[in-house]
């Protein structure tokens, strides 16, 4: 029941060609150290699915990217992602634009073992025009059509969690958890890092295990790195890094991914952290206020 392995150990698990789904929102909760480690690795030609943030991002602008399901990819404070921009306005990027219920829809039926879901969203639309392979089909007990949102298989989840233990069971005390709970249950494999590896007793307490959202069976892998969410949030521990990422929009339009990769990336994890500052001023990040 021991799931523990490092971030190299757990993307050697991704292969060129997969269909890897992402957690987190925007600049919140992403799995940045996973998204930093694929960086330092050769696998390309992904098929990525998430709510998008600089996670799609870099990816796209490092190459690894052949296929895009998405309903929207932001830094909040900076609307649309610079990289992701640059990478839809060239059209080198195969894309899956559609609504953000959609792609909810689309990941339960994946995780219930449906072809589809039913749905009115993106009726009388060009997310219909647009996607093709989104069909719509006749109701058999009226004479309503509705869309059939297919669904959204993941070889991979990559999440990030507050916490987790060993046996793969994992928390999110913020006050949002997403849909990170339909990707772990989307993917034959889902990948965890996590800001804090606890032991198991630790979730005992009812307090504790109301903030896990879904069951241990289906994380396959934890891979404890603190601060491994950064420069995105992990509320209530730290929020998301404002300064970086204006740096990182910045070099978008001077320099380019590889100037900021040289800058930050590293050679493993402890090195990127050490750039930005170390542990410590990541978890001084104050949390953002609306």
């Amino acid at each position: 029941m021991d799931k523990r392995m490092t971030a190299s150990e757990a993307v050697a698990q991704i292969e060129d060609g997969m269909t890897v789904g992402i957690g987190g929102w925007g600049p919140r909760r992403k799995p940045m150290a996973l998204v930093r480690e694929i960086l330092r690795s050769d696998v390309k030609d992904l098929t990525v699915v998430a709510y998008g943030g600089a996670d799609v991002g870099m990816l796209c602008a490092a190459g690894r990217v052949r296929k895009l399901v998405f309903a929207f990819v932001s830094l909040d404070f900076i609307p649309l992602e610079p990289y992701f921009r640059q990478a839809r306005q060239s059209g080198g990027l195969e894309v899956m634009e559609i609504d953000e219920g959609m792609m909810l829809l689309g990941l339960r039926a994946a995780a219930w073992g449906l072809p589809f879901i039913p749905t009115e969203v993106g009726l009388g639309t060009d997310i219909i025009t647009h996607n093709p392979e989104i069909k719509l089909i006749d109701s058999p007990y009226d004479d309503k059509e509705w869309v059939a949102m297919p669904a959204l298989k993941l070889d991979v989840s990559l999440i990030h969690a507050d916490r987790a233990d060993a046996r793969g069971v994992c928390q999110i005390a913020g006050p949002d958890h997403y849909m990170d709970d339909w990707f772990a249950r989307a993917a034959t494999t889902t990948l965890v890092s996590c800001d804090e590896l606890v032991d198991s007793e630790y979730f005992h307490s009812p307090e504790q295990a109301r903030h896990v959202h879904w069951e241990r069976a289906a994380t396959s892998g934890v891979i404890p790195i603190p601060g491994g969410a950064h420069p995105s949030s992990c509320s209530p521990l730290y929020g998301f890094d404002v300064p970086h990422f204006k740096a990182y929009a910045a070099s978008a339009k001077e320099g380019g991914i590889q100037s900021y990769l040289d800058s930050y990336l590293g050679a493993d994890e402890a090195e990127y952290q050490s750039r930005v500052g170390g542990l410590d001023a990541i978890r001084s990040i104050e949390l953002p206020t609306y």
